[in-house]
């Protein structure tokens, strides 16, 4: 079946094996979580080969992880819901994505069939770019040469794209849930090109926040698990026209939960508006502290307080 949406003016999102909706396309294939700097790199050089031979820009993705499909309790943590994939995928100028469920009928495709149903009748490929690491197919059959292979067959062009690093280290998806399991937020910036951040709508939560005299947007969390856990000083989009600041939670809140849900929680300095059902970026700027269980609601209020003094602290000292 056949379903598509714009996400923005300039971006078709399409889905299902028989995708023929504009076309022919020059085309990278990727999860794309996070849409780091090493994904930024294959991005650029697709829309480069695009422009070049008047093709359409387009990235071929899965949702979900197949790890998830599989191996649900070890799959990576996501950095990147679905949506916000999407965003930043439209934020680096593609012209399309193609978002292919994974499911155990789509993983047990030959590597022939993913090629010639998919990429050739379905997106109409003439260039490809992958990584060297690419694998596809029934039991990851499919390698860059029987893509090579293929493309000779078919009469599209492949490129393979080099790694990119970043300090001797490879920019990958592994290396920044890494560095935001550590909290090293800095590191995580170089590696994505950008400060991280989580996007949702604010939901209704249990009010404990404004009880205690620091109101709370409750942020709505799509991703598998978060991939960083902690107190943090952010910078929030979408509440008012300009950014705000403001101290964020994310974690499963030991004080006042025993379920270990997991939550994200922001306050926002000196700011009363309501904030329901707006959807908000939570740009993660620098770590605090980690979460900690306290003896009772005092407490855990006195800490809200510390916390906000050095949210503020670091966010001005950011500014200078």
């Amino acid at each position: 079946m056949l379903v598509t949406r714009p996400l923005a003016p300039e971006l078709l999102v399409t889905r299902g094996l028989a995708p023929r909706v504009s076309g022919p396309v020059a085309l990278t294939i990727g999860n794309f979580d996070g849409v780091h700097r090493g994904h930024q790199a294959m991005l650029a050089r697709v829309i480069a080969a695009a422009r070049e031979r008047s093709l359409v820009a387009a990235v071929l993705t899965f949702e979900p992880h197949p790890r998830e499909l599989f191996t649900p309790l070890s799959a990576p943590t996501r950095l990147t819901s679905l949506r916000e994939k999407l965003e930043l995928l439209a934020a680096h100028g593609v012209d399309r994505v193609h978002v292919q469920r994974f499911s155990r009928a789509f993983a047990a495709l030959p590597a022939d069939a993913f090629v010639e149903r998919l990429l050739v009748a379905g997106l109409r490929t003439r260039w490809v770019l992958v990584g060297d690491d690419f694998r596809f197919g029934a039991k990851r059959t499919g390698d860059a040469a029987f893509l090579a292979a293929a493309a000779r067959r078919h009469g599209f062009e492949l490129e393979p794209m080099p790694t990119v690093t970043e300090g001797g280290t490879r920019v990958s998806s592994s290396a920044v849930r890494d560095a935001l399991a550590r909290g090293d937020l800095g590191r995580a910036r170089e590696l994505l090109g950008r400060a991280y951040s989580i996007s949702g709508r604010v939901v209704q939560g249990d009010r404990l926040g404004r009880e205690l005299g620091f109101a709370t947007a409750n942020v709505q969390l799509k991703h598998n698990r978060p991939p960083l856990t902690g107190i943090f000083a952010v910078r929030v989009h979408g509440a008012v026209e300009a950014p705000r600041n403001g101290v964020a939670s994310l974690g499963v809140r030991p004080t006042v939960r025993s379920n270990g849900k997991p939550t994200l929680e922001v306050h926002l300095f000196d700011f009363t508006a309501d904030l329901y059902g707006r959807h908000l970026r939570v740009e993660f700027l620098a770590k605090i502290r980690d979460e900690e269980r306290y003896a009772d609601l005092d407490a855990l209020k006195a800490q809200i307080a510390r916390d906000c003094d050095a949210a503020r602290a670091i966010l001005t000292d950011e500014v200078q």
